[in-house]
């Protein structure tokens, strides 16, 4: 560009001396049409260099645009390109994200497996001494972690057949790759006509420089008739290579937006799976370890018959003082080691740490006593004998 305007500069100067002398309007003339030849020369120049190092793929070149249809032609033709390239990229991105997760996925499910399989040797071989409550958490835990592992093996399978595998046969498949080189052929066409046009244009500047000549204008004609082929071979392909990636553009957007949907919903139909897993071995550790740490309660009381009426007593105390053994019997005071909670108006309803005077012990488990000023029956097995009581402990008795 600098070299043209060092000579265009020049050959101005040539004119303004020649016209210091004469008038020369030949002169002028034959420089401004030097000047626009050499512009158009590097113009010509200019684009080449662009669709050489430019342009990649599709769209390197719209420096002559023949009608606005055409124009329009070529630029949804270029958007689509860029469109389906673009789709094509993403799809590919996933593909790899699947891939890269199937993968360390893989490696997790074999260590989870690993990991049950060593937790059920434990619970199996039972080496503990005063119980089985770990070694039966730690079988439940691996067949819970094994079921786990499986549910993630599926989800791996599904990721691959379901996601990955469709997506790759896409990015790889033969209609967007036709499409592709239909959008190709299609600019390097246009590239044609555009140098097809150029060539026009240089004959028809000789025509007008040599109106007479015949030859040159048959040579006119027969640029003007190749100019009209490619046009209308270009407008042809134009539309077959639109149709072509528009439909690629479709599948690509309705196949990959199927495929995410499919992921999510195996990845969501997992965790719940997982999930429900997880809160059945919860439950059953839950319930074990409040089995343990729950204070021991006494057989009595859910096997145990209810208190004896009081008549049933007055007629022991009576047999016993027909018998001559109410002289044996003694009162104690006894601690409540475990609360109960009375379940009529003739049972005490007794607190840990709780004293009782107890009165009487019959065979079938049953006390009766008093605590806090209030008399009646109690299991005798919550209570544990107390021969030496602070006073104090006493008093709150009564």
């Amino acid at each position: 560009m600098e070299a043209i305007r060092k000579q265009a500069t020049k050959l101005r100067e040539q004119v303004a001396k020649q016209q210091q002398c004469y008038y020369a309007p030949e002169l002028e003339i034959a420089v401004l049409d030097y000047y626009l030849k050499s512009f158009r020369g590097f113009l010509r120049m200019f684009n080449a260099v662009l669709k050489q190092f430019g342009a990649s793929g599709y769209g390197g070149s719209d420096t002559l645009v023949t009608d606005e249809a055409e124009l329009h032609q070529h630029q949804k033709l270029e958007r689509l390109y860029i469109s389906t390239r673009a789709g094509k990229h993403f799809q590919r991105d996933i593909v790899r994200g699947v891939e890269g997760y199937i993968v360390t996925g893989s490696k997790q499910v074999e260590i989870g497996t690993k990991f049950s399989e060593d937790s059920r040797k434990y619970g199996a071989e039972n080496t503990c001494t005063s119980g089985n409550t770990l070694s039966k958490a730690a079988v439940n835990y691996g067949r819970a972690r094994a079921q786990m592992e499986k549910e993630r093996g599926n989800l791996l399978k599904a990721l691959g057949t379901q996601v990955a595998e469709p997506l790759r046969a896409m990015v790889m498949g033969a209609p967007l790759e036709d499409a592709r080189h239909l959008a190709q052929r299609y600019d390097r066409m246009r590239q044609e006509a555009e140098a097809q046009a150029i060539e026009v244009s240089k004959r028809q500047a000789k025509v007008r420089e040599m109106p007479g000549s015949p030859e040159l204008a048959m040579k006119l004609e027969s640029a003007e008739t190749k100019l009209q082929d490619l046009k209308s071979n270009m407008s042809i392909l134009g539309k077959e290579a639109a149709a072509a990636m528009a439909a690629v553009e479709a599948q690509q957007q309705r196949l990959t937006l199927q495929r995410l949907i499919a992921m999510v919903e195996a990845e969501r139909a997992y965790h719940q799976r997982v999930l429900q897993i997880l809160d059945q071995i919860e439950g059953e550790m839950t319930s074990e370890r409040q089995r343990i740490e729950a204070p021991p309660t006494p057989s009595a009381e859910n096997s145990m018959p209810p208190p004896p009426s009081y008549e049933e007593v007055n007629g022991m105390y009576a047999s016993q003082a027909h018998n001559g053994t109410t002289d044996s019997i003694s009162y104690f005071l006894g601690e409540v080691m475990h609360s109960y909670q009375g379940q009529s108006d003739v049972e005490l309803t007794l607190s840990i740490g709780d004293y009782v005077v107890v009165r009487k012990v019959t065979n079938n488990g049953w006390a009766e006593g008093e605590c806090k000023g209030k008399a009646g029956w109690f299991p005798y097995g919550y209570i544990e004998r107390r021969d030496r009581v602070l006073a104090s402990k006493i008093a709150e008795v009564f």
